[in-house]
């Protein structure tokens, strides 16, 4: 995602409908990969923001990213319709406050609190489809949402406390619950890829211009530039273009439940290459987390009415 070449692939794009009843594999994969590379972002961020303070790093990651959007993609991006970019503003404002709230929540609280707490996104989605957008959802998806809920929890809890941190995290968590909901709602009729691509530009202009207001420190070694780099253009642009792309295919809960699998993820490549250990309750949670996204994904498969009255989030 990071040159020319692929960035104008991404034009040709088309989003073919999904059967009644289909497996959707490519969306549930493409989702899947987008979580892994969030996971594999964690012990990078955690070094990183030690000399880079977290606003800067935000604004630096989201600016580079709509940047080279607008050098590579300008003409997408002029044909886009008035409504796309309505729809882009108000997705790339929610997804940056979600960053937002995140990253200066975990100045204040343990990075293990924070990754549980913002794993609740996975119970908020499917709550705000069912209480505000008449969603109905079946007990499986249910059992999935507890199962999620209870795997985070041994992954990530070793105590807690609701604090100042804990509450910015929260907060934090709703919003990329409102944001899965509205990639959903917004995807239904939608040039995807050009939604994805000004939903990233917004969250460079509202990120980026937030780091201003105090001066900008930037990386000083070409390690710490190659951990931002990395960030900007996969586990940003790629990310939330593929991200958008699979949210188009598969409901607003499903996506939530498999974006659970970030937590395990991260705990797989702190074992691999932050010299972290392999420990039981990395494996029980694990187990507890792939086991919900196996539920839901089998449930897709399997029970078709059930798949297409959550797939219709945001169209009451």
């Amino acid at each position: 995602m990071c040159d020319q070449a692929e960035l104008q692939a991404g034009q040709k794009l088309s989003i073919p409908a999904a059967g009644k009843g289909e497996f959707a594999a490519a969306p549930f994969l493409a989702l899947l990969l987008v979580t892994a590379v969030w996971g594999s972002t964690f012990f990078l961020i955690k070094d990183l923001v030690q000399f880079v303070p977290p606003d800067d790093f935000l604004g630096i990651r989201f600016a580079i990213a709509a940047l080279l959007i607008v050098i590579f993609q300008f003409p997408r991006l002029r044909r886009a319709s008035a409504q796309t970019w309505k729809q882009g503003a108000v997705l790339g404002g929610a997804y940056a406050i979600a960053q937002w709230l995140q990253t200066v929540g975990l100045l204040h609280t343990d990075a293990s609190v924070s990754g549980f707490i913002t794993g609740m996104y996975v119970v908020f989605t499917p709550l705000i489809a069912a209480l505000v957008l008449h969603t109905k959802m079946s007990l499986k998806v249910w059992s999935a949402v507890l199962l999620a809920t209870v795997g985070l929890g041994i992954l990530s809890l070793r105590g807690f406390a609701l604090g100042w941190g804990e509450t910015l995290t929260l907060a934090g968590a709703l919003m990329y619950a409102i944001h899965i909901i509205l990639i959903s709602r917004y995807t239904k009729n939608a040039d995807v890829i050009a939604l994805a691509l000004i939903q990233i530009v917004f969250v460079g202009v509202f990120l980026g211009s937030a780091c201003l207001f105090d001066g900008v420190r930037f990386p000083v070694t070409a390690p710490m530039w190659g951990s931002l780099l990395y960030m900007a253009l996969f586990a940003g642009l790629g990310a939330l273009v593929l991200q958008t792309w699979a949210q188009s295919r598969i409901s607003a809960t499903t996506a939530a439940i498999v974006m659970t699998t970030e937590p395990v993820f991260a705990a797989g490549f702190a074992v691999m290459f932050g010299g972290e250990s392999l420990t039981f309750r990395l494996v029980l949670g694990g187990i507890l987390v792939l086991t919900a996204m196996l539920l839901i994904e089998t449930k897709s498969a399997t029970s078709p009415d059930e798949s297409a009255a959550e797939n219709s989030v945001g169209e009451n």
